[in-house]
Order: C-alpha cells, then structure tokens, then sequence
C-alpha cells in the first residue's frame, strides 16, 4: 500500500470476484461509501490498512489504498479527490445501471 493520505480517511478496494469499488466497514466490506469506517488518527489508519493486508493476502481484494475524505454535515465520508468521488458513484457510460442507478 502507498503512503497514507491526510486524516480523515476511509479504506478503498476493488472486489476481486466482479471487480466492484468496496469500502471496508466497521465489520465487512461495503458497496457504499456511506458504510465506511472513517479512520480520524494514524493508528486508526494502520488498523483498516492491516486488515486490508490480510484480505487482500487472502484474495477478497485487489488494490485496497487509503483515501482521504471530509466529512459532510450528516457524518457521511466524502472522498476530496475527484477520482475517488467518481470511483463512489459506479460506472459512467451507463447511467441506468450501478450504483448511480440505484441513487
């Protein structure tokens, strides 16, 4: 994994089976980034970035990185880059299926 980004973040992967973007939550890992456990202090960033090591040893993930986000006025995790906020949306040439669909 690269180095970590600034603080707040949350944990982004790629789902090795179908390649969906997942966010690991408090206990699994998650289709929405909504659901992501928010690591607010280095050793909260060391612990999702362990267990994305074992899953990821594991073959449950590909490509797991640390991403940094804001927090919105309802708690919710809101990636700063545009790419990452782009990744939380789903695909683009296909508006009427993925998770923009679902929105």
């Amino acid at each position: 994994m690269s180095k970590s980004p600034a603080l707040p973040a949350i944990l982004m992967a790629n789902d090795l089976l179908d390649g969906d973007v997942l966010f690991l939550g408090p206990t699994t890992w998650e289709r929405s980034h909504r659901k992501a456990q928010i690591a607010h202090g280095a050793a909260e960033a060391e612990g999702l970035q362990a267990r994305a090591a074992r899953d990821f040893k594991a073959n449950v993930i590909v490509d797991p990185y640390l991403v940094q986000v804001t927090i919105s006025a309802d708690g919710e995790p809101v990636p700063v880059h545009y790419r990452e906020r782009m990744r939380t949306l789903g695909p683009t040439t296909r508006l009427d299926l993925g998770k923009q669909a679902e929105a």
